[in-house]
C-alpha cells in the first residue's frame, strides 16, 4: 500500500511529536482514513521531507512523531514562473494542477483583454486560496517537495512593467510567431536559468499585448502548425522546457 504523503504548514523537525491544527487533522482522520499507527509522509515546503507516525488521532486532534528527514524528489534546474492569462470554468483549475507536475515554479494570473474572468475582493482571495490548495495537492501527489506560489491576479501592464528589468528569459506564446520555442531556448549563448512563459486566456492575447509585450523585451515564441487551447498551450510549453533545460526526460 502507497505511504500518504500530505503537506503540514507547521514547523517540522526530526525525532519530535507534534500536534497538527485542526483542518490537517480532520484531512488525515475524515479524508485519509489514517488511523493511529499508521505511517506517512511530511512535508512542508522549506524543503525536503520526513517520515512520521500517526500516535493519535481523532477528526479534530491528532499528533504524529517525526522521524527521518530525507531529500526527496530534487527541484528542477531551470526556474519557471507561468503568467497565464484567466481563464472561465475549471480551465485555470487543470491548469495550475497539470503546471505544478511539470515543475512550474510560481503561477501569476493575469486579466487581459480578452479575459472574461471578473475577481476582486473577497470572491478573488477565495480563488487565490483554492488555487493554492489545488498546487499543494498536486505537489502532494507528485512528490514534490517545494510549494509553487500562486500570486494574486494583475493586470498585464502591471506584471509587464515590474517585470521590465528582470533579468529571466521572457517568452509570450504567441501563434503567428516566426521562431518556435525549443529553437529560441537552444539559441541562447548560455541555458536560462530563469524562464517566464506569458500565456494568454481564451482567444489569447490581443496584437496591443503582444506588442506591448515586444517592448519590454519579451520573444514572441510558437508552438507549431497547430492551434493549441488556453489550457494545453501552456503545459506545451512547460513540457518542452523541462525537457530542453530541465528534467524532464
Amino acid at each position: 500500500m502507497r505511504v500518504p504523503r500530505v503537506y503540514i504548514d507547521q514547523a517540522l523537525k526530526s525525532g519530535t511529536e507534534l500536534a497538527l491544527d485542526k483542518s490537517a487533522a480532520h484531512y488525515l482522520v475524515s479524508v485519509l482514513r489514517l488511523r493511529a499507527n499508521d505511517a506517512l509522509i511530511v512535508f512542508n515546503g522549506s524543503g525536503g521531507e520526513y517520515s512520521a507516525v500517526l500516535q493519535s488521532a481523532t477528526n479534530k486532534q491528532a499528533t504524529i512523531s517525526i522521524g527521518e528527514h530525507s531529500a526527496g524528489v530534487k527541484p528542477s534546474p531551470v526556474r519557471v514562473i507561468l503568467a497565464i492569462g484567466l481563464s472561465r470554468g475549471e480551465r485555470m483549475d487543470w491548469v495550475i494542477q497539470k503546471a505544478v507536475e511539470l515543475g512550474i515554479n510560481e503561477i501569476i494570473p493575469l486579466f487581459t483583454e480578452r479575459c472574461e474572468v471578473k475577481l476582486k475582493g473577497e470572491r478573488a482571495l477565495k480563488k487565490r486560496g483554492h488555487w493554492q490548495q489545488i498546487a499543494i495537492s498536486a505537489c502532494e501527489q507528485s512528490q514534490r517537495n517545494d510549494v509553487p506560489e500562486i500570486q494574486a491576479a494583475q493586470p498585464l501592464s502591471e506584471f509587464l512593467a515590474a517585470s521590465a528589468a528582470n533579468s529571466a528569459l521572457k517568452l509570450i506564446l504567441d501563434p503567428r510567431a516566426e521562431k518556435s520555442l525549443g529553437s529560441t531556448l537552444l539559441s541562447q549563448a548560455s541555458p536560462a536559468k530563469t524562464i517566464v512563459l506569458l500565456s494568454g486566456p481564451e482567444g489569447g492575447f490581443s496584437d496591443g499585448e503582444i506588442d506591448l509585450a515586444q517592448q519590454k523585451a519579451v520573444i514572441s515564441v510558437g508552438l507549431g502548425p497547430r492551434v493549441l487551447r488556453t489550457e494545453t498551450a501552456p503545459l506545451a510549453a512547460l513540457s518542452i522546457v523541462q525537457a530542453l533545460l530541465g528534467d524532464l526526460a
